[in-house]
């Protein structure tokens, strides 16, 4: 392949799509963080702002930052990115938010006022990414924010017994849900991956090792189809949510697009934490193997369909493209980890797919979400609300051998 931008997945397009990813995500910044935003590139105006909307956009101009993005016509400059993640570090320490009364972070709020008031691992373990990659970045505050995330962290996420986080709080911390999440876990990694490499502490590392051995060895009880949902005692409910399988955070069945992710986690905490416990390499090819097994073009159409049942066959055909995204990245981390020439060739056939379907070289960005033959929809995943899987699967490359992506950025530029 030559290196030029019309090769998918070659560096000068990689380079090319995250300058205009960058582009299309400046339009996200709003007076209380940074917003939804619709296939125009605008906030939609009938949404909240988001917790983990405003943490992937700072996450993702902190990146930009450090990586130096050349500006795509009419997007941000290095300036202007650091201004862009600084916002969201300010947004997150002095916006609504925060809650100043009992601590931690509100899910959503709509012009000053809470919306949804729940306290949830998913969305705080994006506070902890967030703040990782603006202090790595040199974001002004971005320590203040990183300390304050992992005191909650510390105080009401983790679960020492279990090598686990739990899920979800009332505003005040008095009540917690009796409901167990994998998609938390799982984006708690990433954050503890993030917040190690960061501060140069492995008990975040340790920590994000015992979440992924615990994972693992469900899978591996499950032929490698990862139980989603649990109780308060951590047994698997694997008909959770049955009657809602499209849901955007809580489907039902196995995801396809968390077996993959799930796998370049693993591969990257392997790297990291050597010597590691609990065979997380294989692990890693395994649930990668099987997620591309079941989910890759099983209904006669090129794509990964969202969700099957535990037999694998498909549920949700829909194509969503943060799957496609975290299958790059997983193919593109396997094939460094193991050697092996056939996840490079896998990576070379997700870009070709996200190349003729997902990126939308005349409105920006990428698409979110494909129907079963490849047709723009948008019953899940309307708009085009962040930049985070597209951006990462354009950045992953030439970050390997690293626990976070801004550890990788950091020591690439250095």
């Amino acid at each position: 392949m030559t290196d030029t931008a019309r090769t998918p997945g070659s560096w000068a397009y990689r380079r090319e799509q995250r300058g205009e990813l960058l582009r299309f995500a400046r339009g996200s910044r709003g007076a209380e963080g940074f917003g939804y935003l619709d296939d125009g590139g605008r906030v939609d105006s009938g949404r909240p702002v988001e917790l983990y909307v405003t943490c992937r956009m700072t996450h993702v101009f902190a990146l930009g930052v450090l990586a130096g993005e050349e500006p795509a016509p009419g997007g941000p400059d290095r300036e202007e990115l650091m201004a862009l993640a600084a916002h969201g570090v300010r947004s997150l320490l002095e916006g609504p938010l925060r809650d100043d009364e009992h601590g931690g972070w509100f899910a959503a709020v709509r012009d000053g006022r809470v919306e949804e008031s729940s306290k949830q691992a998913y969305a705080h373990a994006f506070v902890v990414l967030a703040a990782s990659s603006a202090r790595t970045a040199g974001v002004p505050r971005a320590d203040e924010l990183l300390d304050a995330a992992l005191r909650v962290q510390e105080e009401r996420f983790w679960d020492e017994e279990e090598g686990l986080v739990v899920e979800e709080w009332d505003a005040a911390w008095s009540v917690l849900d009796s409901y167990r999440g994998i998609n938390s876990c799982m984006h708690t990694v990433e954050a503890y991956l993030a917040a190690g490499a960061a501060l140069g502490d492995r008990t975040w590392l340790r920590r994000a090792e015992r979440i992924c051995v615990r994972v693992a060895g469900w899978a591996r009880d499950n032929n490698w189809r990862i139980p989603e949902h649990f109780d308060a005692s951590w047994q698997p409910l694997l008909e959770h949510n049955r009657d809602e399988p499209a849901h955007p955070f809580r489907p039902y069945g196995a995801t396809v697009g968390h077996g993959l992710e799930w796998a370049r986690l693993m591969a990257m905490v392997h790297t990291a934490a050597r010597p590691s416990t609990g065979g997380l390499l294989e692990a890693a090819v395994r649930l990668a193997d099987r997620a591309v097994a079941d989910g890759w073009a099983v209904d006669g159409h090129d794509g990964f369909v969202y969700t099957t049942d535990w037999e694998g066959r498909p549920v949700v055909r829909a194509r969503m493209h943060w799957v496609l995204a975290e299958a790059v990245a997983t193919s593109t981390v396997l094939h460094w980890a193991t050697g092996e020439a056939r996840h490079a060739a896998d990576a070379e056939r997700w870009w070709r797919y996200a190349e003729e379907h997902l990126v939308d070289h005349e409105g920006g960005s990428w698409r979110h979400e494909l129907a079963p033959d490849n047709s723009p929809a948008a019953t899940t995943w309307p708009g085009r609300p962040d930049a985070y899987h597209a951006y990462q699967a354009c950045l992953v490359a030439d970050t390997l051998g690293a626990a976070s992506f801004a550890a990788g950025v950091e020591r690439w530029v250095r």
